[in-house]
């Protein structure tokens, strides 16, 4: 079979029109292709702690709306720093996800050595929620009602009472050590394995109280099983607002914040941390999700990429700041 030479280019430009304008909808059509399978997201803390309380809401949703599973791997220890090296070494194939939080940027300035590196390792991708820190104590084991009787008896009784945390270098910690500082009392740290573990041994009365996050707390306060005696900040939350905040009990500079965000293995393609934070977006500002972060006295900052970025680089200077203020040491 014979082709003249103009039915040739004519054929080679019908063919370089097509190649062309397919192009752009290839990235669009691979992108709009994930979740293929489901994805998997490290929750570095056993379950039932601050974290799941977001995490598994948020699990939920995103398969709602994706049809595609968001498994919740949880994984407890050293702070949340075990979980963390596990997410850092992760396949970054779009998907694989790490759900930190504040305890992650406090870390670095606590342990001598980590096997990965916050900012070299793992990427930001959306700030999931921030939620007030709340002193919380067991009724049947401190008897005060209210601050301004706590403070008396702590102050009269140094070392008479415990605190449970999440781990050595997390936020639960920290906060009991700048509670310390500031008040000038003295109480002994308790660490657990997750905030779970340690709420659970508060509940039961094996340790006497928390500085915790109020999103894994609430139900607990509401069910009675624990007394709120004050949440971190300069107003009251609108979740507990029989609850003072600290500037109202003459703590004005004790402003600690429980939060938590999402972050992929570097490498990560570009189009999968796009669609993962598009997908966590929708789900977070989705109205289950508002009923649920409402319900934990949560907000939802919605910071992505770069400002996340720049807020996880703030909070790195303010908690190694803080360690080095209180000498807080792993215990």
């Amino acid at each position: 079979m014979q082709f003249s030479k103009d039915g040739i280019q004519r054929r080679s430009l019908l063919q370089w029109a097509a190649a062309t304008s397919a192009a752009p909808l290839m990235p669009a059509l691979a992108q709009s292709a994930w979740p293929t399978k489901p994805v998997n997201m490290i929750v570095p803390f056993p379950a039932g702690g601050g974290t799941d309380a977001f995490a598994r809401p948020l699990s939920a949703i995103f398969s709602k709306q994706t049809g595609k599973q968001l498994i919740i791997d949880n994984r407890g220890g050293a702070g949340g720093t075990l979980g963390a090296g596990i997410a850092a070494k992760a396949a970054p194939d779009g998907y694989n996800y790490f759900m930190g939080a504040v305890h992650h940027t406090i870390a670095p300035s606590m342990y001598p050595k980590l096997d990965y590196d916050l900012e070299r390792d793992l990427v930001p991708l959306i700030f999931v929620a921030a939620v007030p820190q709340v002193l919380v104590v067991n009724p049947k084991k401190v008897a005060a009602n209210n601050m301004k009787e706590f403070l008396d008896f702590v102050k009269k009784n140094p070392g008479r009472l415990n605190y449970g945390s999440a781990g050595g270098g997390t936020s639960h910690h920290l906060a009991g050590e700048l509670f310390k500082l500031q008040t000038q009392t003295f109480i002994t740290h308790i660490p657990y394995r997750g905030a779970g573990p340690a709420l659970q041994d508060l509940i039961s009365g094996n340790v006497d109280m928390m500085f915790d996050g109020l999103g894994s707390s609430a139900a607990h306060i509401k069910g009675g099983r624990i007394k709120a005696l004050m949440v971190s900040g300069t107003k009251r939350n609108p979740a507990f607002p029989d609850v003072p905040c600290s500037s109202e009990v003459g703590l004005p500079d004790y402003t600690v914040s429980t939060w938590y965000g999402l972050w992929a293995p570097k490498g990560t393609p570009s189009e999968a941390q796009g669609r993962m934070i598009e997908e966590v977006r929708k789900a977070c500002q989705s109205d289950d999700a508002k009923a649920v972060w409402a319900a934990q006295g949560a907000d939802f900052p919605n910071l992505t990429g770069a400002q996340f970025d720049a807020f996880i680089k703030t909070e790195l200077r303010k908690w190694s700041q803080v360690v080095k203020a209180s000498g807080a040491k792993l215990d």
